[in-house]
């Protein structure tokens, strides 16, 4: 996994390259030549601590490069790609620690600046140092529960399995129980907020599109006098006036243009198309002349009806002042206030069905502890890493 390393100003170490290639590559040196240092460039690759004391002297920085094979789809490209590294054409990511004479060390992956423990998690998954004294892979515990798991086989397996799904759904169910119980007051609050609204909204009983009917009815009411005046000078513009004198209105004129023009068009039949449309034109009018009458007659103050349709109108803005722009939107926040409400409302049950939900997890749990006791080998202690 690890193809080759790179280190500069490292302690003796001035500047070194080592290319590994397939199977077993040995250094060997005698003392002083460097094999520790490059233990210890190693060591900073994969996240170890930066000591400044092995700088070289003089130097400012010591640097360790390292180009490491990564497997596509592993969990090692996995922990690349969300670092935001860059994984090179081959499928190899270069990994450099430098570590500044001041103290200061930094970490890339990829390309991309990352914390020190990225360091650590890229390593845990391709690289293994053995010592000694010292193996650092099995200090793990995630390391030592899968080997320990890997030994037991294939009925410790199925038992591993079948007591991770019941510690997974343990835990969603207690998530959801401290849900519902540790926010009890919250929820109430909310609730107790979600009726008064509603109950506002009740009482106020808006319709859909009732504001904007509202608003026209209100602008009428109040300009009943200009509507009334213009609707009968309009009316006798083409009616003309009761006077005897009076001129004639635009209805009276037009069916004279189109006697006019109709008792010509035997002269000129061109003249038989202008006294159908001009004919036309005078029925048009009288429709609108008797339809203004019909308004005038309509048109009344009504004081009381205004009073009523400002106080309707207070009403409605008061819900759109809180529940929305428009009584549309107020009708919309009900419908939702309403479902939530519910929800909310079932809290009580929800948290009972959880608490016996609970115990069948917990039970599920330890009879696959037992179950792996029986087989001679114990599960960890701490919760399980699906």
């Amino acid at each position: 996994m690890l193809e080759e390393i790179s280190i500069e100003n490292l302690g003796v170490i001035d500047s070194a390259r080592i290319g590994l290639g397939p199977g077993l590559t040995v250094i060997t040196g005698e003392t002083g030549a460097g094999k520790t240092m490059l233990l210890t460039g190693l060591s900073l690759l994969m996240g170890g601590r930066a000591d400044p004391a092995t700088v070289r002297p003089g130097a400012e920085r010591a640097v360790a490069e390292g180009r490491l094979r990564v497997p596509d789809g592993s969990p090692a490209a996995a922990v690349v790609d969300e670092a935001g590294g860059t994984l090179d054409d081959d499928g190899t990511v270069v990994v450099v620690r430098t570590v500044a004479a001041e103290g200061r060390s930094r970490a890339h992956v990829g390309g991309r600046g990352v914390p020190q423990a990225v360091l650590g998690d890229l390593a845990a998954e391709l690289v293994t140092v053995h010592g000694q004294a010292d193996q650092l892979r099995l200090r793990a515990p995630a390391q030592q529960r899968a080997a320990l798991d890997a030994f037991a086989g294939v009925a410790h397996a199925a038992t591993l399995a079948r007591y991770r799904a019941a510690w997974t759904e343990r835990a969603v169910v207690a998530a959801r129980l401290e849900e519902l119980t540790g926010a009890a007051q919250d929820r109430a609050r909310e609730a107790e907020l979600l009726r008064l609204g509603l109950a506002e909204v009740e009482r106020v009983d808006p319709q859909p599109g009732e504001d904007g009917v509202l608003d026209a009815q209100v602008a009428r009411l109040t300009n009943v006098e200009d509507l009334r005046t213009a609707a009968q000078l309009a009316h006798d513009a083409l009616t003309g006036l009761e006077e005897a004198d009076a001129q004639a209105g635009a209805v009276v004129l037009l069916d004279q243009a189109w006697r006019a023009l109709d008792g010509a068009a035997a002269q000129d039949p061109a003249l038989a198309g202008l006294a159908a449309r001009v004919h036309e034109a005078a029925y048009a009018l009288q429709d609108a002349a008797t339809e203004l009458a019909s308004y005038v007659s309509d048109l009344q103050a009504d004081p009381a009806a205004l009073e009523t349709a400002h106080e309707r109108r207070a009403a409605l803005t008061a819900l759109t002042r809180s529940y929305g722009t428009t009584i549309d939107e107020v009708l919309a926040w009900a419908r939702d206030a309403g479902l939530r409400l519910l929800d909310l409302e079932d809290d009580g049950s929800r948290v009972e069905e959880a608490r016996s939900a609970s115990p069948r997890s917990t039970t599920s749990c330890a009879a696959s502890r037992r179950s792996s006791r029986q087989g001679g080998v114990r599960p960890p202690t701490s919760s399980p890493t699906p």
